[in-house]
């Protein structure tokens, strides 16, 4: 069945395009035809006239349905990309959405369109995008009406900042707003511009992510209320400089004002070298005569406390006790004596003892210990 005829094999076509200039060519050859055998037979009768006609225009009907059944046919059948959502209108009035895939549509009475959810569209604000890439190059002149704005101290400032957004709902992207990227750069200018005409000029230049985020926020909720179906991904605030033509002057205060904050820091950090280290010597000094104060008053309530107990102890056996009182009194004192003298009640005269076994590094001889 796979060989081919010694005459070589008949050329198909290869798509609908190709079979309808075939199917025309034919019909074209048939009516040449018989316009050559109408020449060469002579004049035709006119009774026969109404019938070529109707005949011919039965055959130009019959041809026009073929190719309306063919076209539709093969519009019937459509494929979604992946990324895509195919929404169907059925006379003009939303039908439904399908996913990625080959689908079937009624053709002639159904409508598709095709939205891209997945790709990450993007707006700029005071320059565009020349040639993106590795090395992405940038021009800024002619966009000063986005980028300039008034900051709440009255100031000039110019803000570049891109918005990146992707489709949420194809069917409110498509129908509920004509223009949705138009309606995103106006409310986002609105938005940005309001934000940054309510903060002070070092607030803009210091706090672009606070300020980002809040306009982030505020844009989507914007975008939901026209019913756009669009998620915002994100707004960033790329460059935020002042004007070309006061940046000399804002250069010099911008030096004023970093010296002031570093004169003030180091003042910062002498007086927290300073003051703390005077109020902890204060409280130490005042804890230190609190503690004293608290030790005397120990020790002197100790030593009342150890009279009373004496006392007490010598009433009720005075001979016992004067003589503990010695013993202690000349344990303690004794052996830091460096002469020891025994005295004799029954002598007029001193009697040193002769120290001859004395031990060193002690007052008192080992005898005498003894």
């Amino acid at each position: 069945m796979n060989e081919q005829p010694p005459w070589g094999q008949k050329k198909r076509p290869n798509g609908p395009e190709d079979f309808l200039a075939t199917l025309l060519q034919k019909i074209r050859d048939s009516f040449a035809g018989k316009e050559q055998e109408r020449g060469q037979g002579g004049a035709e009768k006119p009774p026969e006239q109404p019938a070529n006609l109707l005949t011919g225009f039965g055959k130009l009907l019959a041809i026009a349905v073929v190719v309306i059944l063919l076209q539709g046919a093969f519009s019937s059948f459509y494929t979604i990309k992946p990324g895509e959502l195919g929404v169907i209108l059925r006379f003009g009035k939303y039908s439904r959405t399908t996913q990625p895939g080959l689908h079937f549509k009624i053709p002639y009475l159904e409508e598709l369109a095709k939205v891209d959810v997945e790709t990450v569209r993007k707006e700029e604000f005071g320059f565009r995008t020349r040639t993106p890439g590795f090395s992405t190059t940038f021009d800024r002149k002619g966009y000063d009406m986005e980028s300039l704005m008034l900051t709440g101290d009255k100031d000039v400032i110019e803000v570049a900042w891109i918005v990146q957004y992707k489709v949420s709902d194809p069917v409110k992207f498509l129908f509920q707003v004509r223009d949705v990227p138009q309606a995103v750069r106006d409310a986002s200018e609105t938005v940005t511009r309001r934000i940054v005409g309510n903060m002070d000029f070092d607030y803009v230049l210091s706090n672009r992510e606070i300020l980002a985020a809040n306009a982030k926020t505020e844009l989507q909720a914007q975008m939901d209320r026209l019913q756009c179906g669009i998620n915002v991904m994100t707004l960033q605030l790329l460059d935020i400089n002042p004007p070309e033509q006061v940046k000399p002057a804002f250069n010099e205060v911008n030096v004023a004002d970093q010296d002031m904050k570093r004169l003030v820091n180091e003042a910062e950090e002498t007086y927290n070298k300073v003051i703390p280290k005077a109020r902890g010597s204060a409280k130490q000094i005042v804890e230190e005569a609190r503690g004293y104060a608290a030790e005397r008053i120990n020790r002197a309530t100790g030593e009342t406390n150890r009279f009373k107990a004496i006392v007490k102890e010598y009433q009720g056996a005075e001979e016992v006790t004067r003589q503990r009182l010695y013993l202690e009194t000349m344990e303690e004192i004794l052996p830091k004596v460096d002469q020891l003298y025994i005295m004799d009640q029954s002598r007029q005269n001193i009697l040193p003892l002769l120290n001859l076994t004395r031990t060193p590094g002690s007052g008192v001889s080992a005898e005498a210990a003894k």
